[in-house]
């Protein structure tokens, strides 16, 4: 019987053979792997930065072999430069009620934003909580939502247009109307995932119906809350250019639309850029508001 198998059956005896006969084996040094390994600074400053700018590269070089060897027509990256400069020198300029700068354009399409997406908020959570509590309104709406859910958005725009009989609570309803289903039913779901052992700690405290809300219900399904005000308020954000287009007035849609008029397409493109980067600030400012208040995002 070897060593190996003494050390097993009788610990003692096998030790001493082991330190008589066997000589020290050095551990085997262990690698971390390359993926476990914390980047330093400059390794993620360099990743940050070089990734995106190669990305950008590439687009701009697609850009420019497409313009000169497809379609001339097409402006170039230089003239969509000097739009934005031209742009930029003097975004608030007032010379009229329907001509005014890209910050004027892009302040009403947010206000229009914000109003239907608070009005989305008001109404889809409430909605939520009795969809996620009660089963038979559960049975009754669900149907109905998913019916009226993958209604396009510019399909509610006449219905807007022959309700208000005006541009911006028109275009108003036309938010509200299609962002309001992510708030719903990510509220429904918060609602149906809240465990039991909460319940029952609630009846047994006694809690009346306003403290369950208060001190169950809500803190339970606010990640499930924030997410759903996180994908309407982006949804929002994509509806108000198509409506805008059409409804005319003020507005970054409008913008797009007066400029395709006058055939100034790099003023289209400048548009576009700026739509990209507002989303993208709506997003962050919904995701910090969403890290803040989330709990299970939260680290231990």
């Amino acid at each position: 019987m070897n060593s190996a198998v003494l050390s097993i059956v009788e610990p003692e005896k096998g030790l001493d053979m082991a330190a008589s006969n066997t000589a020290p084996v050095p551990s085997p040094q262990l690698r971390e792997p390359e993926a476990a390994r914390e980047r330093t600074p400059f390794e993620t400053l360099l990743r940050a930065v070089l990734l995106p700018a190669i990305t950008f590269g590439l687009v701009l070089l697609g850009w420019t072999i497409m313009q000169a060897a497809f379609v001339p027509a097409f402006p170039d990256v230089p003239a969509v430069w000097n739009k934005a400069v031209e742009i930029f020198s003097d975004p608030f300029y007032v010379y009229g009620p329907n001509d005014m700068g890209i910050a004027w354009q892009v302040m009403y399409s947010l206000g229009r934003v914000l109003g239907g997406f608070l009005l989305a908020v008001a109404v889809g959570i409430p909605v939520g909580f009795l969809i996620g509590s009660n089963k038979t309104f559960e049975q009754a709406w669900l149907p109905l939502i998913a019916i009226l859910r993958p209604v396009s958005p510019l399909a509610w725009l006449p219905i807007g247009l022959l309700i208000f009989r005006a541009v911006d609570p028109s275009a108003i309803f036309v938010i509200f109307i299609t962002s309001i289903w992510p708030i719903i039913l990510n509220t429904a779901a918060g609602v149906k995932a809240i465990p039991q052992d909460y319940l029952n700690v609630a009846r047994v405290l006694n809690f009346n119906r306003r403290e369950m809300v208060a001190k169950i219900y809500v803190p339970a399904t606010l990640p499930y809350m924030l997410t759903g005000m996180q994908l309407s308020l982006g949804t929002a954000w994509m509806v108000i250019v198509a409506a805008e287009m059409l409804t005319g007035g003020i507005g970054i849609g409008f913008y797009i639309w007066d400029e395709w008029n006058n055939l100034s397409v790099p003023s289209i493109i400048v548009a576009i850029i700026i739509i990209g980067c507002v989303g993208i600030m709506l997003e962050a400012g919904m995701g910090f508001v969403r890290r803040r208040y989330d709990y299970t995002s939260k680290k231990e």
